[in-house]
C-alpha cells in the first residue's frame, strides 16, 4: 500500500460484497446514520458495524457522532490507488491486444 497511515488494505477492505455495496450506498448519500445502512442488509447492527470498521480503518469511511448516532461518509480518496493498479493492467492488454492485430493482419 503506497499510503500506510492506513491500518487495513484498501483491496482487503473491498474484496467483501457487503462492504462494496455499503461504499455504493455511502457515495449516493451525503452521510448516513447506521441505522439507515444496517436497513439495507438481512444482518444485525453489529456486523454492518464491523464491516464500517474495516471501512474506516482502511481510510474509505469517515465517522461522525451527532449526540448519540454514529453517522458515516465516504472518502473515496485511498480508491485512487486502485484505480491506478487498474489502469496499469488495462493499458498493458490494450497494448497486448494492438499486438495480436499486428501480427494478425501480417498473416
Amino acid at each position: 500500500m503506497s499510503d500506510k497511515k492506513h491500518e487495513r488494505d484498501i483491496y482487503v477492505a473491498i474484496a467483501d460484497p457487503t462492504r462494496r455495496k455499503l461504499l455504493h450506498l455511502l457515495a449516493e448519500a451525503d452521510e448516513l446514520p447506521l441505522y439507515e445502512l444496517t436497513s439495507k442488509f438481512q444482518m444485525g447492527r453489529t456486523a454492518i458495524s464491523k464491516h464500517l470498521a474495516i471501512l474506516k480503518e482502511a481510510g474509505l469511511v469517515t465517522v461522525r457522532k451527532v449526540g448519540r448516532e454514529t453517522r458515516y461518509r465516504i472518502n473515496a480518496a485511498p480508491l485512487q490507488e486502485i484505480k491506478d493498479w487498474v489502469t496499469f493492467y488495462e493499458n498493458f492488454w490494450v497494448g497486448k491486444v494492438s499486438q495480436l492485430k499486428k501480427v494478425l493482419l501480417e498473416e
